[in-house]
């Protein structure tokens, strides 16, 4: 616990860069405002990387679609594989796609992925819990949470989210069958939300039901901001690719809406069935994939902004967001065309971004002799040494605490940040004086840190929440 504990708020506080002699060789560079953004690969020769989380390790965590799941040494780049699964099937865009880790990792080290297979012929999808052993580097003990869900070949999803309060977000395309996304009674073409045992949440929209929202087509993107806002990225046919805030109870239209409610049909549609319109469209599409949020100082430009993985037009967007997180304010492209189709993306406590290419096994595009690829986006020259820990304090109390805790400062602060054990962001206020109040209520019981962050310097502590 301790060991864990301490590797966590060590890549909070932002290790200083490897020596140039230890670090990969550049593929490209590139100017994000005053910032040089390095890119070099992690580790290649993998095969259509699906999902990239970070562990509380400090390794990254993959899936490939072909039914592995793999820790990666961040620094080394070497692979060590967990488990393939035996039951995957594999057929054009289905396979293992999403997975994420159990918040409280030291005392749950669950792994929750989603996944297609054959059930008596027909293309299924559905999730499964792993339990992670790190003396064997295993996953063992598989749990059905979710099994049954009707699948095609393309349209699966599907991304996992585990929100603060412990219930897990699942994707899920429409399997091909349009009219599925607007039956309420069709796990199809839904964000659906479940507690951790697969059970319905109590306070979920619809009494009984699973479904959190409605009316998708093809969800391959979800991230949550520390504010609580939700996004999501989805495919639209030959236009209106889409970029959603996700709202519970909402309609999101398809396949009677595409894009914004902007034809007499569509918004009469649209007035009738709660729909909520994307924050931004493409016509022409550009295959929209993972989705993640940038707010590091390691590179500045990118604060505030969602950064999405793009497949047929082979890039990462930057898409920054106002104050509120009401409204996409811009777009920037980056890396177009220079590593083909880019499906996977986080964000590493360091401020690094980490992106999985996704060119084998029939896809379009030229893949290169090393594809599949993770790729590491990093400003090289950032070294937090420069921002001291020890010439920033606080204190946080109660701790243990329940719904509210007080920080008081030592310095001004331009941010705080409650993170969970895996270095995630669950919540985040600008404070105005040298004492704040965070807001606990949302949180479950278990470890946090909090963290500081002023022209002074950077600091964490450990807060319980009981």
């Amino acid at each position: 616990m301790k060991t864990l504990r301490f590797a966590v708020l060590a890549a909070w506080a932002g290790a200083a860069p490897l020596a140039a002699a230890g670090q990969a060789p550049a593929l490209s560079t590139f100017a994000v405002g005053a910032t040089t953004v390095t890119v070099s690969a992690v580790a290649t020769n993998l095969d259509v990387v699906w999902e990239l989380v970070w562990g509380p390790d400090n390794f990254l965590w993959a899936t490939e679609r072909y039914g592995r799941i793999s820790r990666i040494n961040p620094t080394t780049g070497q692979v060590l594989p967990l488990l393939t699964l035996p039951d995957v099937t594999t057929v054009s865009e289905s396979g293992l796609l999403g997975m994420v880790l159990h918040p409280q990792f030291a005392t749950s080290p669950y792994v929750y992925v989603v996944y297609n297979y054959t059930d008596a012929g027909s293309l299924k999808e559905k999730v499964v819990r792993y339990t992670y052993s790190a003396t064997a580097n295993t996953l063992t003990a598989p749990l059905v949470l979710l099994g049954g869900i009707t699948a095609f070949n393309t349209h699966s999803g599907s991304r996992l989210l585990i929100l603060p309060d412990l219930t897990l977000l699942v994707t899920t395309g429409d399997a091909s069958q349009a009219s599925l996304a607007q039956n309420p009674t069709s796990l199809n073409g839904k964000i659906l939300r479940m507690n951790l045992d697969g059970t319905v949440p109590a306070d979920n929209p619809t009494p009984n039901s699973l479904v959190y929202t409605l009316g998708h087509r093809n969800p391959q993107g979800l991230v949550r901001l520390p504010s609580g806002s939700l996004y999501s990225s989805e495919h639209g046919p030959n236009n209106d690719d889409e970029i959603n805030k996700i709202e519970a109870g909402r309609n999101y239209g398809w396949p009677d809406v595409e894009g914004y409610c902007n034809l007499a049909a569509e918004r009469t549609f649209c007035a009738a069935n709660n729909v909520r319109e994307p924050l931004y469209t493409w016509t022409p599409t550009i295959a929209p994939a993972g989705l993640a949020y940038y707010d590091h100082p390691a590179i500045p430009g990118w604060r505030g902004s969602l950064l999405l993985a793009v497949l047929k037009d082979q890039r990462l967007l930057q898409l920054p967001l106002d104050a509120a997180g009401a409204a996409i304010t811009g777009r920037t492209d980056y890396l177009a065309g220079q590593f083909g189709r880019l499906r996977a993306i986080c964000v590493s406590p360091a401020g690094k971004v980490y992106v999985g290419t996704s060119n084998l096994r029939g896809q379009i595009g030229n893949p290169a002799a090393t594809d599949d690829r993770i790729l590491v986006l990093e400003n090289r020259s950032f070294v937090t040494a420069n921002r001291p820990e020890a010439s920033f304090s606080f204190d946080v109390f109660p701790n243990p605490a329940q719904r509210s805790a007080t920080v008081r400062l030592a310095a001004p602060a331009t941010r705080l940040t409650i993170r969970d054990v895996l270095g995630r962001s669950v919540a985040a206020i600008r404070p105005s004086s040298l004492t704040a109040a965070l807001d606990l209520s949302a949180l479950r019981a278990g470890t946090y840190f909090v963290e500081a962050e002023g022209a002074a310097g950077r600091a964490t502590r450990r807060l319980v929440v009981e």
